[in-house]
């Protein structure tokens, strides 16, 4: 068994190392909030990789996310020998998954596993769809899997820390909505490898409205939230996803740094 301290330290290098949008706003949480967080997103993340991956056969995507979402649930039966043979080809923060639950408390780590395997199986689910988006139905149901439950996620830890009570409708719009930032903001590289998440016949602008509708809801999210760093906890992404609607409506690929910074420093102060 590593070491606790030096296992979170490696989580937030880890952490730094594979995301821009959450790295900010879970270094601002306090205490076991911030550990449970970073622990919980370092999870999820590791099978957004394998569902991401550039080179993994299909099938292999396929047979890793379900194998992951049903051992994840047996608490005590290491996640490790699912990825036998592939630890040269998958990225850290995906083979050593068993790190990041044992960071979890024993209270709340049969909530975050449930979580984490139920994204699992939509991500295999979709992944054998080819992620072929067809309707505004697709939309929301990959969305939802890939985003809405990371909300629905949150909430969860947020009720079982600080006892606050969100809206799930609204928790889910808060993870879509960043997620069809995402999906406007990547259209281009999701277009050179073969993959559309524009419903058929949508306009970027349809796709757009598409992502206020949702980021509107996550206002109302955020706007329940009594607890000051949980508020900027989600206040900063949805910020910078604000911005980078604004920034692609002008015909900008993406925020600048600079534009990054300022937009962060004026919510924390």
């Amino acid at each position: 068994m590593k070491d606790r301290k030096n296992l979170l330290q490696e989580a937030q290098e880890v952490l730094t190392q594979t995301s821009r949008t959450f790295v900010i706003p879970i270094s601002r949480l306090e205490g076991s909030l911030n550990h449970v967080v970073m622990a919980a997103y370092l999870c999820m993340r590791s099978i957004d990789e394998i569902e991401d991956h550039p080179i993994l056969p299909k099938e292999d995507k396929i047979r890793l996310l379900r194998s992951i979402g049903e051992q994840i649930l047996k608490i005590g039966t290491p996640l490790s020998p699912v990825f036998a043979d592939l630890d040269d080809v998958l990225p850290e923060v995906t083979v050593r998954i068993d790190d990041w639950l044992t960071l979890l408390p024993s209270e709340i780590t049969e909530k975050v596993r449930f979580f984490v395997s139920k994204m699992a199986y939509g991500m295999a689910s979709w992944t054998e769809r080819n992620w072929v988006v067809r309707t505004e139905k697709d939309l929301d149901d990959y969305t939802y899997y890939v985003a809405g439950l990371v909300g629905e996620l949150l909430s969860t830890l947020w009720k079982w820390h600080d006892g606050i009570d969100t809206d799930a409708d609204l928790a889910i719009a808060f993870g879509r909505g960043l997620q069809a930032v995402n999906i406007i903001r990547n259209r281009g590289e999701d277009q050179d490898r073969g993959v559309s998440f524009y419903p058929d016949g949508w306009t970027q602008e349809r796709m757009i409205e598409y992502a206020k509708k949702q980021l509107s809801q996550a206002d109302q999210y955020i706007a329940s939230i009594h607890s000051k760093h949980i508020y900027e906890f989600c206040s900063i992404p949805l910020a910078l996803a604000y911005g980078t609607l604004r920034v692609i409506e002008n015909n900008r690929e993406k925020l600048k740094r600079e534009e990054v910074i300022k937009i962060v420093d004026t919510i924390i102060g």
